[in-house]
């Protein structure tokens, strides 16, 4: 299964988000987006998911990391990239409870969707 999420950042501080409980993976951090459509472009993919999760415009930039993580006996593949918000950042989400900023040294502190770990362990090494 192929992934696509967003990493924003200001400065020091990366945004994380908490799964609704309800959902696969609930009370897990991870960065938000979601699948590709068929035939979607990973990048187009990227804006539309955050635009219908996060009521974000976005524009995309830089890889950070793609990876594969088998969860569940499935291997799920995430493409993780930078993004900036044209305008304002986002404050509300349609699949998690809680937005917050954290500077990049506490990112391992939270309880990370698996598949998100290969890019938070980036983040945090790039300040090291």
């Amino acid at each position: 299964m192929e992934v696509v999420a967003a990493v924003f950042t200001d400065g020091d501080r990366v945004l994380a988000c908490r799964r609704n409980a309800d959902l696969a993976a609930g009370g897990l951090w991870e960065f938000p987006g979601g699948k590709p459509e068929p035939g979607e472009w990973f990048t187009a993919a990227l804006e539309r998911e955050i635009t219908e999760e996060l009521d974000v415009e976005i524009e995309v930039g830089e890889l950070l990391d793609r990876s594969t993580t088998m969860v569940d006996g499935l291997p799920i593949t995430l493409a993780c990239y930078f993004v900036r918000p044209l305008g304002e950042g986002p404050t509300t989400s349609t699949d998690h409870d809680q937005i917050c900023w954290f500077a990049r040294d506490r990112l391992l502190w939270l309880d990370w969707a698996p598949p998100d770990l290969p890019a938070v362990r980036r983040l945090v090494c790039a300040t090291s």
